[in-house]
């Protein structure tokens, strides 16, 4: 009896030992966020390629040559798009002088304006001579903007390290699928099993069909982006189209960042803004129907997070990850609703999350 009174006791954790276990948790996913996010990337993709190894398979084809072949038409198929972005980026590179011009003319412009308006309303601070005649680089900011730069490269190389580990996980997690399946249920105890049995499924349903709808989604934003984009003879519009359709994805400020790199181009050839306010109105307008129809008709209700709950969790995945982070937000918080949805003591957050 006082054993199982110990063990009853032990298993109940304190306020207190939850907030430390989740700010462990915290530090693990911001120091090891490379590592995190090339999992993450690696499940995403394992769920969304799953299908087509599972069709050869029913045609009896082994399931490690049916992955293996998969992958293949992958990396294929997302280096023919590579090469097709490599040529049009190298063409905009090569005419970058013409449009850093006019950027810089822009600049120089709004600072002169940014002056008068200081001159008029005597804002500006009084600052002793010697100050203003004191290098604007010191010795302290070279060091630290070498730093900064050996500390990028390091950043770099060590991504581009995990990033070729990419390939092999997504082989060996679809590959090796019905193993993993069958032991991560094989953890838990013979009265949890149905329940865990049922979240996985839920988050294989969740992931796959955000993956798959998101990269409909996308590409029906890039082809719509690319028609519009021609219509208005713009120089480069297909790679314009494809950054502008793929951020678009991105809820909420998707929509304005789909406005650079139109904008960007359009420098050199627009010189009134009414076509800055036509790319901004259309490809606002194309954000909203993407949000408000497409993504709801192609992906459904599989993945129901309320607008409350996908604003956070943009800027918490956003300020943890950067760029990435973005990426992974909806994923993510779609995969801890499930869970929170079939663990009895994290429902009312599963409801929240839903509402």
């Amino acid at each position: 009896m006082a054993t199982t009174n110990v063990q009853i006791a032990t298993a109940k954790s304190t306020p207190a030992q939850r907030i430390i276990a989740l700010g462990v948790v915290f530090v693990f996913l911001y120091y090891a966020s490379s590592i995190v996010m090339t999992l993450m990337l690696a499940v995403l993709l394992a769920y969304f390629l799953d299908p087509a190894v599972v069709l050869l398979e029913r045609i009896h084809v082994p399931r490690a040559l049916g992955a293996l072949v998969v992958l293949l038409v992958a990396i294929a198929a997302v280096g023919a798009i590579g090469y097709l972005l490599i040529n049009r980026t190298q063409s905009f590179a090569s005419a970058w002088p013409r449009y850093s011009a006019v950027l810089r003319r822009a600049a120089e412009s709004t600072d002169r304006k940014i002056a008068t308006i200081e001159r008029e309303f005597s804002i500006a601070v009084a600052v002793p001579e010697q100050v203003r005649q004191q290098p604007s680089v010191s010795a302290n900011g070279i060091q630290e903007l070498r730093g900064w730069l050996l500390h990028g490269i390091g950043s770099i190389t060590s991504g581009l390290l995990l990033w070729a580990f990419l390939p092999f996980l997504v082989f060996f997690m679809l590959a090796a699928k019905p193993r993993l399946w069958r032991a991560t249920i094989e953890l838990f105890s013979d009265t949890s099993r149905a329940d865990v049995r049922s979240a996985l499924d839920d988050v294989n349903v969740v992931l796959r069909s955000y993956v798959a709808g998101s990269s409909l989604v996308a590409g029906i934003l890039a082809a719509a982006c690319w028609i519009f984009f021609a219509i208005l003879h713009l120089d480069y519009a297909f790679l314009a189209a494809l950054v502008s359709g793929l951020v678009n994805m991105i809820p909420y400020v998707g929509a304005i960042l789909s406005w650079i790199p139109p904008f960007l181009i359009g420098l050199d050839k627009w010189h009134s803004v009414g076509p800055f306010l036509i790319v901004a109105g259309v490809l606002s307008a194309f954000h909203i129907i993407a949000a408000n129809v497409l993504m709801p008709a192609i992906v459904g209700r599989s993945v129901h997070l309320n607008p409350l709950a996908v604003t956070i969790s943009l800027l918490f995945w956003g300020w943890l990850w950067g760029a990435s982070g973005l990426i992974l937000a909806i994923p993510v918080t779609a995969t801890l609703k499930v869970i929170c949805d079939h663990v009895p003591n994290l429902q009312p957050w599963g409801r929240w999350l839903g509402a």
